[in-house]
């Protein structure tokens, strides 16, 4: 599970079965502290996320299983929106 930062969204004409009726967004990854981590990748939405809110993603077959039917081909989705975060000190 790892952070990002809702950038975008991703226009589809055509999607693969299972994708139907989900929205794409471009996330960034950041790291506990809001710094970007990584490059803008793009991850199916479970969550009603927009622009701007700092979200929470699980990636690899976890992206896959959050999806329903399960098995669907995709490297990331978003699977809440973040509330809150206290890093605390390092």
């Amino acid at each position: 599970m790892y952070l990002g930062v809702v950038k975008g969204t991703v226009v589809a004409e055509r999607k693969t079965a299972g994708l139907e009726g989900k929205k794409l967004l471009l996330v960034q990854p950041v790291d506990e502290h809001g710094a970007p981590v990584g490059d803008l990748q793009a991850a199916v939405d479970t969550v009603q996320a927009g622009v701007g809110d700092l979200v929470y993603l699980v990636g690899s077959r976890e992206a896959a299983l959050a999806l329903d039917p399960h098995f669907v081909p995709v490297d990331a989705a978003i699977v809440g929106i973040v509330d809150g975060l206290d890093a605390g000190r390092a």
